[in-house]
């Protein structure tokens, strides 16, 4: 049976990729993007399968009403992916408040009100599945990513609470934490040149300068085999609650998993002297 999809984030890149695969293999799709625009090749591939939307998810009220013309064009909605998002590169001494809560509306509370928006049909179809598009940066942070990387550790925790949360009305939550993609002109992308900069501070100019001598490193992953896989993804019946996208970042993160797991162990005399003699061990 083909499916329904709700995609943010389409006008290139990633996202783009997902909604022309989907299409390919003849699902439809409301492919949601900023300028509407960047959607007509699509449209004028794929005619009535593709529902094109002017969005921008920071827009509670717009992501309702796109949410809401997806499923009355199409009658459902099976897969909802939240895709769009942006990376803010600076120090967190950097930043500007309104760099941050940019970030953050993009990132998270956009996710936020296309989940809220969606969820009342796929309670009521007792089906669907959300994919949720974080990152490796949302398992491991490294400096001048701080507001990117808050903004997906965010979106971890968010969605894992989520996936309990409907799990009981048959939709199914899935974050894919891609690694470096070859999203612009075959390149991996470097985020120190490709991000949204913060004022630079010449107090890190150092820190920048060994950052961006390592930056795009890890291999380039290839966008069109991404969209294969998460269409893999999606028709699987118990999908995974993670899954990475790209292997070059998993030997990075399990290092940084033993040393979280180190540390706590290191230090649990600090630990149960924190909790009290007197405490109760029920924490």
């Amino acid at each position: 049976m083909s499916k329904v999809w709700f995609i943010t984030g389409t006008s290139r890149g990633l996202g783009r990729e997902f909604a022309e695969a989907a299409l390919s293999r003849g699902d439809r799709v409301a492919a949601a993007a900023r300028d509407p625009r960047s959607l007509e090749a699509l449209v004028d591939a794929h005619g009535d399968a593709v529902l094109p939307l002017a969005l921008d998810v920071t827009d509670r009220a717009a992501a309702f009403e796109s949410v809401r013309r997806a499923q009355e064009r199409f009658g459902r909605l099976d897969v909802i992916v939240n895709n769009a998002g942006y990376a803010q590169v600076g120090a967190v001494e950097e930043l500007t408040e309104r760099e941050l809560r940019d970030q953050m509306e993009t990132n998270l509370f956009g996710a936020v009100w296309v989940v809220q928006a969606a969820l009342p049909y796929l309670r009521e179809q007792r089906s669907g599945h959300i994919v949720q598009l974080s990152s490796a940066a949302g398992l491991i942070a490294m400096p001048l990513g701080g507001a990117y990387h808050a903004s997906k550790w965010a979106l971890e925790g968010l969605n894992e609470a989520l996936a309990g949360e409907v799990a009981g009305f048959g939709v199914k939550v899935t974050v894919v934490e891609p690694g470096g993609f070859a999203t612009r002109d075959g390149k991996n992308p470097d985020p120190l040149a490709n991000g949204h900069m913060a004022r630079m501070d010449p107090a890190y100019d150092e820190l920048r300068q060994r950052l961006g001598a390592a930056a795009g490193s890890q291999p380039a992953g290839d966008p069109a085999a991404a969209a294969q896989a998460l269409l893999t993804l999606v028709d699987l019946d118990n999908p995974p609650l993670r899954v990475l996208f790209g292997l070059g970042f998993q030997p990075m993160i399990e290092r940084a998993y033993a040393d979280r797991l180190k540390t706590w162990a290191d230090w649990q005399d600090l630990s149960a002297r924190a909790q009290g003699a007197g405490a109760s061990a029920r924490a």
